[in-house]
C-alpha cells in the first residue's frame, strides 16, 4: 500500500500523523522501494489495526 492509500483507509489522518507515528515506533511495518517511496504491506497494515484495536 502507499501512504495516501493507508491515509485514505485511516479516514484522513494526516501524512505528518502518519509519519510521527513512524517516527515513534507505533506505524504499521513498512520498507522503502529503490526510489524512496514508502510501501506497507496490507497483511501488515491490517495486523496493525487489530493490534490497535486489541489495546483499545
Amino acid at each position: 500500500m502507499t501512504v495516501p492509500q493507508i491515509l485514505d483507509e485511516l479516514g484522513g489522518v494526516s501524512r505528518r500523523t502518519f509519519y510521527r507515528w513512524r517516527e515513534l515506533g507505533q506505524g504499521p511495518a513498512a520498507f522503502k522501494l529503490p526510489n524512496g517511496e514508502l510501501r506497507v504491506w496490507r497483511s501488515d497494515f491490517r495486523t496493525w489495526l487489530r493490534q490497535l484495536e486489541a489495546a483499545a
